[in-house]
């Protein structure tokens, strides 16, 4: 017992010098430790009420605490206060045991503390690396995507200068298309009015040459028809207008897209050249991209410029084959008219002719007439006589009556056919004064109009 009092009270009093490191590995103090003082199991013997039950348990086994108690015993018997008693002041104190497991808790800790911030040092320097790795990665993917972005803006700026000098290129030449069409309506003018006055003109004939005949058809079918044409070429010229309305809102489009494409390719080039050594380099939060449509009206300014070119070139021949039409209407009835006023003069010189020979037929029938009843009258003093030869004359005279009676039935008949060719006279007279009025309308007034009828090139729009 004293010897183990001895080496006990050595060990406590002495303890080992302290190493250059304040704090040595966990490993080594604790290898010590256990080596020299093994470890023993405490029963709870005592509990103070006003105590953790942790730190005051009573060793049961080696070593003991006699030593200790002779020691203090006399230690106490100079030193302790009076009203302090023996027992109180032993059970307060703490076990070797106690201060060794309290050090190799405080080692545990510290060694599992140092591991655990070695442990989070390690991961953090690793996840610093990382992260740097990814960042750079991700840098070099961006710069790549921003070199590839500006290659994709410098190529769409040249489409978009092309889009833009295609469409202005269009709307220019559905600008002169337009105008060619709006000459073309107006040259449509000049022919619907020459129409119209033709159509006036020949209502202007008289009696039966007031007919409504193939050349009045032709006329009014020509004066549909340029109305028609001018329809369609205002309803094309309407499209036209509305057409060029929407190319000029695309091309503000385009000249706006332009814009901001080149805004865009400056400021994504001035991107893809920054470095992280690069001056101003700030981060920026809610940082959208808005993208811009523009409608393709190329394809449909074509095809209406197509369409108003077809358009003007089937009215042009709509209305020209009907010019033709009417034309050959009117040259037909000119010569219709012609020939029966050609038949009519034949038929009134035939018939003044048939009336002078009537009339000389009369004159013949009434000199005949006279010459009978004049003859035997002239003869002289007593041979004016009732002889045989009178007698006989008598009888003559009765027969010369007869004949007067039937010159004079001739002479009425004469007279009453004079009076007939008189009439056919008038009649055809007044028919050829019919026929040359309709032929100086239809070969004077008309035709004459219709030599400015415009040509084909006007008709299209050309001047």
């Amino acid at each position: 017992m004293d010897a183990l009092g001895s080496t006990l009270t050595a060990t406590y009093a002495h303890p080992r010098p302290t190493p250059t490191n304040f704090l040595p590995a966990i490993s080594t103090v604790a290898s010590s430790y256990r080596d020299r003082f093994p470890h023993y199991n405490l029963t709870h013997t005592l509990s103070l009420p006003w105590r953790p039950s942790t730190y005051y348990k009573v060793a049961s086994n080696l070593p003991t605490l006699g030593p200790y108690c002779t020691r203090s015993q006399k230690v106490c018997e100079s030193t302790m206060l009076p009203f302090v008693s023996n027992r109180t002041t032993l059970f307060t104190r703490y076990t070797p045991d106690d201060w060794y497991r309290s050090n190799l808790t405080n080692y545990h800790e510290s060694n599992t503390s140092r591991h655990n911030s070695e442990r989070l040092r390690v991961d953090t320097s690793r996840l610093i690396q990382d992260k740097y790795q990814q960042t750079r990665k991700t840098q070099a993917g961006s710069t790549q995507n921003l070199g590839e972005r500006v290659n994709d803006i410098g190529f769409w700026k040249s489409e978009i200068n092309h889009e833009l000098d295609a469409m202005i290129g269009d709307t220019n030449e559905l600008t002169d298309v337009k105008k060619k069409l709006e000459r073309a309506l107006m040259e449509t003018e000049a022919p619907l009015q020459v129409a119209r006055e033709c159509l006036f003109h020949r209502e202007k004939r008289m009696g039966i040459d007031l007919v409504h005949d193939e050349v009045e058809a032709e006329l009014l079918t020509e004066v549909d028809i340029i109305l028609c044409c001018q329809e369609r070429m205002k309803l094309h010229l309407d499209k036209a207008i509305a057409q060029l309305a929407a190319n000029r809102a695309s091309q503000h489009e385009l000249e706006k897209d332009l814009s901001d494409k080149q805004a865009a390719y400056r400021i994504d080039d001035k991107c893809h050249n920054l470095r992280n050594t690069s001056d101003g380099v700030s981060y920026f939060r809610g940082v959208e991209l808005v993208d811009s449509q523009v409608p393709d009206e190329r394809a449909a300014s074509a095809k209406l410029r197509d369409d108003i070119q077809n358009l003007l070139v089937v009215t042009a021949n709509e209305m020209w084959n009907q010019f033709n039409k009417v034309n050959v209407s009117f040259t037909n009835r000119i010569a219709e008219t012609a020939d029966a006023k050609n038949k009519i003069q034949v038929h009134l010189a035939k018939t003044l002719q048939e009336i002078f020979q009537t009339e000389m037929t009369i004159e013949s029938i009434k000199k005949a007439i006279k010459d009978k009843l004049d003859e035997r009258t002239r003869r002289p003093n007593i041979e004016l006589c009732r002889d045989m030869a009178q007698l006989r004359l008598v009888n003559e005279v009765y027969e010369v009556d007869d004949t007067i009676q039937t010159l004079q039935q001739r002479l009425r008949e004469a007279e009453d056919t004079l009076q007939s060719l008189v009439h056919t006279k008038a009649t055809l007279e007044h028919d050829l004064a019919v026929k040359a009025n309709s032929l100086y309308i239809d070969q004077e007034k008309c035709m004459s109009m219709r030599k400015t009828f415009p040509n084909t090139l006007r008709l299209v729009g050309f001047c």
